[in-house]
């Protein structure tokens, strides 16, 4: 299964792209490939985020990914 990964503000600065396709399984594998991929500062931010698969949020980590799954990492944003 390759996973289309769309990353928004921080995550997109800490990952140095805005998407990227990745092989993954499960939710669990791909967050954790990304981490190791781009570095302790995307993990971090992994952590604090939200992700959305096809615009639905998700948290379970033993979530089987679809075919072309896109998914979106959705870092806490600031505001007023």
């Amino acid at each position: 299964m390759v996973a289309t990964v769309r990353y928004f503000a921080a995550a997109a600065e800490a990952a140095g792209t805005q998407s990227e396709q990745v092989p993954a399984e499960d939710l669990g594998s791909l967050l954790d490939q990304l981490a190791e991929l781009h570095g302790a500062g995307l993990g971090r931010v992994l952590s604090r985020s939200t992700v959305l698969i096809e615009g639905r949020y998700v948290s379970d980590r033993s979530l089987r990914l679809g075919q072309d799954a896109v998914l979106d990492v959705l870092p806490p944003f600031a505001g007023g």
